[in-house]
């Protein structure tokens, strides 16, 4: 590295607790990939102070959806600061927050928008109006909740409790006041002879069971459709959307979908929910919804969830806040951002993209290590069979070394790239991530030392 980044590496790692990751792992005595600082970044491309560019292969977490730095975006930015910097929501109000929860009502038939600050805080805030609707509804009794196998809402004390990701249970099961689970719709759980909607009957029956039994005493169940991200990508059918909604009717408990990472047109439509042709109590949204710029969720729900708060006790209201609710400029940027799905035809147009990269990725699906090559809309995802423990961490540095930022789950190679990638770069994401498998099978195969790459997810 550069003197430059190298004092910056530095820096931060006296200074920077950095999320998720196990800072030891990051040390210079031991490091086999040092932190990368990152100076600036456009396109699909991020830039270190030495000149080297990495394709951003997975939109940084999943949230950058149109490119970093987008004239659009930045300019909307800039005309806001202007403006309004910031303003409490309590007492006060604003165009960008109202003009924001009115187009986000037009695109769901949801209403009464209630911010927050990120994807975590947008799990709890549903959590805790579901079971609040309940007490205010007169059944207090409702106020426990059930999500699936392998679902991942946010690592809150809230969000844990419904985030069935064993490291982070047993991190802080003292803290947590657990969930139930029920079985995953993941199509890969296909027995000889099944599709993909008969492994979400078979995980809806479980579930019409346990809802039978439990629902007195259930407020609300949580899903991530179409695709649990935090669980390999583990992908299912919209035939188990459908049947959640109806068994949640039947049983009068709350479907909470949680759309933070698939939402805004990852899955193919603007919602993934849609492509099962149902509606949400509660919908959850952030990551993605300022295209990548600023902090922002969002909870969507019913006019009758609403109505239940609406009253003359302050106790029967909805007793939850952020400092930076609603912040105008973070709305802005989720303005701009909706204006570009329309501008520029994204959904079609992603369309495109898709079956483009997915011609590319070909050699990578048809590697006789890779299992389960799957896609939905723009997410891409691959099994590899290998006997390395330390895969993704392995596989990271070969694909940084080739200038790409892949960081796999497990064993779970994907690919989540932000909508404006081109042709040569989806070229050269689908050549260096085949090389960097090569490379990492290698290693495997000599029996080299594990590589030190530090994330306690393993990549995600």
């Amino acid at each position: 590295m550069s003197s430059l980044n190298e004092t910056w590496r530095q820096r931060s790692l006296a200074a920077v607790w950095h999320p998720c990751t196990q800072m030891k792992l990051h040390a210079p005595e031991g490091a086999a990939l040092p932190l990368v600082p990152v100076a600036r970044a456009e396109g699909v491309w991020l830039h270190d102070h030495d000149g080297r560019r990495y394709l951003d292969a997975i939109s940084s977490w999943w949230v950058n959806l149109f490119g970093h730095n987008h004239p659009a975006i930045r300019a909307a930015l800039t005309d806001q600061l202007n403006r309004l910097d910031h303003v409490m929501l309590a007492g006060f109000t604003h165009a960008p927050v109202v003009e924001l929860s009115e187009r986000l009502s037009s695109a769901t038939g949801l209403g009464h928008a209630f911010y927050g600050s990120d994807g975590a805080s947008a799990t709890e805030i549903a959590l805790k109006m579901s079971a609040h609707h309940w007490r205010n509804a007169g059944r207090p009794g409702k106020s426990c909740f059930v999500g699936l196998a392998g679902g991942y809402h946010g690592e809150t004390v809230g969000a844990l409790a419904v985030t069935d990701i064993a490291l982070f249970r047993e991190a802080y099961a003292p803290l947590v006041r657990l969930a139930a689970t029920v079985p995953s719709p993941d199509a890969r759980a296909a027995l000889p002879g099944e599709s993909a909607a008969d492994v979400a009957e078979r995980a809806a029956k479980v579930l019409a069971d346990w809802l039978a039994e439990h629902h007195e005493d259930t407020a609300a169940l949580i899903v991530e459709p179409l695709i649990q991200c935090a669980a390999g990508m583990a992908m299912h059918d919209p035939h188990y959307l459908r049947r959640a909604r109806e068994l949640c009717d039947r049983y009068e408990v709350h479907l909470v979908l949680d759309e933070i990472a698939v939402g805004f047109g990852r899955t193919g439509t603007l919602f993934a929910h849609q492509q099962a042709g149902i509606r949400a109590d509660f919908l959850c949204l952030s990551k993605g919804l300022t295209g990548g710029t600023l902090p922002l969720s969002v909870v969507l729900t019913t006019d009758e969830v609403y109505a239940a708060f609406y009253d003359d006790q302050v106790a029967r209201g909805f007793l939850h806040s952020h400092s930076y609710t609603g912040n105008p400029l973070a709305c802005r940027a989720a303005l701009a951002t909706l204006d570009l799905f329309e501008q520029t035809d994204a959904l079609r147009r992603n369309g495109a993209t898709a079956e483009r990269l997915a011609a590319q990725f070909a050699p990578l699906s048809a590697h006789p290590r890779v299992r389960h090559a799957r896609r939905q809309g723009m997410v891409f995802a691959w099994d590899v069979a290998s006997s390395l423990p330390d895969f993704g961490r392995r596989y990271a540095r070969h694909a940084l070394e080739r200038g790409l930022v892949l960081r796999p789950i497990g064993h779970t190679l994907y690919a989540m790239p932000p909508y404006v990638i081109d042709e040569a770069e989806s070229d050269w994401l689908a050549r260096g991530a085949l090389a960097a498998l090569e490379a990492t099978l290698a290693e495997e195969a000599t029996g080299a030392s594990p590589a030190g790459i530090a994330e306690v997810r393993d990549g995600v």
